[in-house]
Formats: structure tokens, C-alpha cells, sequence
């Protein structure tokens, strides 16, 4: 694994900035000296307070619209503010422990973006031109899954390789901890393998985490270099099985999970800005608590949507604006919640087993709505007892291998420190550390 050492230590809050601090949508939007950067400041202690060591940042760059139209990659977005903005955010996220993550856009730009601008004002011989894909059968520019207003980027141009190398050492030079790299599902693996091998000569301990949805995810990070890839096809598991019944499906990815642990450690999560919030997802809002204990003790890097430990409900659509609903803005920090403090044990707990960063999994008991599994690297492991069923669950520690434990969570967890035969209530969940 290439991963820096930091990051086995990793749990991200994950902000969209344009949204959280109401600049997109806005009619009007702000201008650069209102300096909305600055109001992420004003949350970096609950970030703390949360157990996150890093804000994963969404685009922060000048756009048009939802910032994943970039115009200007060396400029913040003026809706956000200015470089003091960007680098009074940076200093105060260090001053508390606190990793900064960017949002890149490479794969596409927006047509305000300089070069495509000379590109068409230039015509077919122009330089510029040579900056962009053609668009398959037509004599004009490739765009993104269609969008209009996305040009695709030429990837194997030189020019698009170094500006793009550049613009990575530029934002890790001023601060940035490492870069996700979004839809790199769309981008040829060679481009990376290009252009993060001269990135990382100058910063080593950055890190890198390519967007990826679907495909062979081992391979892309081989052939790409990433560090790491989005897990989508466990964060589809944990709600799928738990909406349907269907714990078969979760035992099948986790042992997908696995065999990606053999060679980088995934960016796991079961919210983040472009899905239905997980409680919203979830049919039985009891689950979100399932969720949640699956991801802090599953292997991985987790990545907590900001708003998602508040129990905060939004509903993705695929129209225009249709990610509005998941991407508010924040005002005034919510009161404490059943939802926070579980998230601030949880986490906490991951804390104190650092192993879990790339713990596997293995299934003691699997039915349609139970699933006990062990996780665990070494000599170190937890036993993890979920119960979606109307009637609770027993767990027979002797019959799985354990001789004894001790309950160190759980909904409706029994009082005492040494249980062998512990019951899981209906719709409930264990967490055991074996003895």
C-alpha cells in the first residue's frame, strides 16, 4: 500500500462547500468580500468535538454554477471569497489537528474556462484546441455523460498533464493534505500514472483518492497510482441489505472489501453529496444506527457527510437541481442528539482500535435479517452482532469461537463487562471485544 502513514488515522468531514455556506443556489450570489469561506471556521471545533482529523473540502475553485465547472483551477471561487479566505481556513485547521482534503476536477472544465475560450474564438488550428477531446462523429468538442456545459479534457495532451500537475503542487504548496479526484472513473488510468508520480516527487505525503463508482477497483488504483478509490459498491450494500432484508448482499461485499484491503484501503462512507442522505435512504430510520456501526468497523478511510450526524434527511433527483435537497446550507450548529453521540462513540471507538483501518471481515452467522462478523487484524478483533429482525437475536459466543467478551457497545447492551450467551433486541446491534 502506498497510502502516507497519516492516514491510517484518517476520519473525514466531508463539507460542499458552495451549499454549506449558502452560495450556490443564491440569486444573487455572494461576492468575494463577504468571505463565506471564513464561515466553515466557525464548525471546525465540531469537527473536532465529532472525532474527524480532516474536512474533505468539495470544489472550492471559480465556477459558474455547482463547481464542478471550473473556470479558473489557481482561483478560489469568488461566491467563497479569496486566497487570505482559503489560506485563514487552512491555518485554523491546523491550529486544531485538522487535515485539509480538495475536490479536483480534471476530467472536464466549464465553458468559461480560458483555454476553451481561445479554443473557440481561435477555431480547429488553434493551440488552445489541442487542450480538448472531439466530440465522436461531429466537429465540435466531447462533453461530459452530455452536459453541455462540461468540455472534455484532452488527457493524453502534454499541456493537459502539466497544468494539471500543476495545479495539484500549487493548493498542496498552500496548505491542501492531499486531493480527491473526481470522476476518475471517467479518465483514462494513464493520465494519473502521469501526472501524480511528479506530484508526489515534491510532496510524499499527499494523498490521493480517485472518484470511482463502478468496475475493478484494485486495477484502477494499480494502474492509476491512486491511493484509494470511493467504495460505492459497499456504501450500496449497507443501505440495500439492511432495505430489503438481505444480508446476503452485504457478506458479498464485504468479502469484496477484502480482497481490495490486499492492496490499498478504500474511502468508505454511507452519505456523501452526490446520494440521498442516508436517512432518508433508510426505511426504518432504527437502521441508520446499523449503518453507522458498519462503517467504523469495517476496514477503510470513513468520510462523514457533514449533517449526516445530525440525522439530516435530503432526497437526491436526477433532474436540474436535484442535488439542492442533499446539499443545504448550514446555519446555527444543531443541539446534541442521540444521532451526534453516537457518531462521537463510534468514532471514538475506531480511535482506540487503530487496527480497524484495515481490519477484515469475516461472517460468524449470516441470515436475511442477522449478521454477525468478526473484524479484526492480527491478534486484535471485535464481534459485531446486527439485528434487523422483530424478534431479538442470541449470539452463542462459545458456538462462534469466542469463549467470552466484553460488551463495549450497543443498542440495549447488557450491563455487565463478561457475557458469553448476549442478546441482541430486535432491530438492534452489538458490539463485542472478545476475551
Amino acid at each position: 500500500m502506498s497510502e502516507p502513514s497519516w492516514v491510517a488515522h484518517a476520519v473525514w468531514w466531508q463539507i460542499y462547500p458552495l451549499g454549506f455556506v449558502g452560495a450556490f443556489p443564491a440569486d444573487p450570489p455572494p461576492s468575494a468580500g463577504e468571505h463565506r469561506l471564513r464561515r466553515i471556521v466557525g464548525w471546525l471545533d465540531h469537527a473536532v468535538r465529532l472525532g474527524a482529523s480532516g474536512i474533505a473540502l468539495g470544489p472550492v475553485f471559480a465556477s459558474r454554477t455547482h463547481g464542478y465547472d471550473t473556470t479558473d483551477h489557481f482561483r478560489i471561487d469568488p461566491r467563497l471569497g479569496d486566497d487570505d479566505d482559503f489560506d485563514h481556513l487552512v491555518a485554523e485547521a491546523r491550529r486544531r489537528g485538522l487535515r485539509i482534503l480538495l475536490d479536483g476536477v480534471f476530467n472536464h472544465v466549464g465553458t468559461d474556462f480560458g483555454r476553451y475560450r481561445e479554443a473557440v474564438d481561435g477555431g480547429p488550428d488553434h493551440p488552445a484546441s489541442r487542450w480538448f477531446r472531439r466530440g465522436a462523429g461531429t466537429s465540435g468538442f466531447a462533453t461530459f455523460e452530455g452536459h453541455g456545459e462540461l468540455i472534455a479534457l484532452d488527457h493524453d495532451e502534454p499541456e493537459v498533464i502539466d497544468y494539471t500537475a500543476t495545479v495539484l503542487r500549487h493548493w498542496l504548496d498552500r496548505g491542501a493534505d492531499g486531493w480527491r479526484l473526481d470522476a476518475a472513473y471517467a479518465v483514462p488510468d494513464r493520465f494519473w500514472a502521469r501526472v501524480l508520480p511528479s506530484v508526489r516527487r515534491d510532496f510524499p505525503d499527499a494523498w490521493f483518492v480517485g472518484e470511482v463508482i463502478h468496475g475493478d477497483y484494485s486495477a484502477t488504483v494499480h494502474a492509476s497510482t491512486f491511493d484509494s478509490v470511493t467504495q460505492y459498491e459497499l456504501w450500496k450494500a449497507i443501505w440495500s441489505s439492511l432495505n430489503d432484508g438481505n444480508f446476503h448482499e452485504l457478506d458479498w461485499a464485504l468479502k469484496r472489501h477484502n480482497d481490495f484491503l490486499d492492496t490499498f484501503v478504500p474511502l468508505t462512507f454511507v452519505g456523501n453529496h452526490d446520494v440521498t442522505r442516508i436517512a432518508s435512504q433508510l426505511q426504518n430510520s432504527a437502521h441508520l444506527e446499523h449503518a453507522l456501526v458498519l462503517l467504523m468497523t469495517t476496514g477503510g478511510t470513513p468520510s462523514i457527510y457533514a449533517g449526516d450526524e445530525f440525522g439530516h434527511r435530503g432526497v437526491k433527483e436526477e433532474r436540474r437541481g436535484g442535488d439542492d435537497a442533499v446539499r443545504p446550507e448550514f446555519s446555527s450548529l444543531p443541539d446534541d442528539s442521540d444521532e451526534l453521540r453516537l457518531h462521537q462513540y463510534l468514532i471514538g471507538l475506531r480511535r482506540r482500535h487503530p487496527w480497524l483501518h484495515t481490519a477484515k471481515t469475516s461472517p460468524l452467522q449470516v441470515t436475511n435479517t442477522h449478521y454477525v462478523y468478526q473484524t479484526g487484524r492480527g491478534d486484535d478483533s471485535l464481534v459485531v452482532a446486527l439485528n434487523i429482525d422483530e424478534a431479538p437475536l442470541p449470539v452463542a459466543l462459545p458456538d462462534l469461537g469466542v469463549t467470552s467478551g466484553r460488551v463495549v457497545a450497543g443498542s440495549g447492551a447488557p450491563p455487565q463487562d463478561d457475557i458469553s450467551h448476549p442478546h441482541v433486541p430486535p432491530h438492534g446491534w452489538l458490539i463485542i471485544e472478545p476475551h
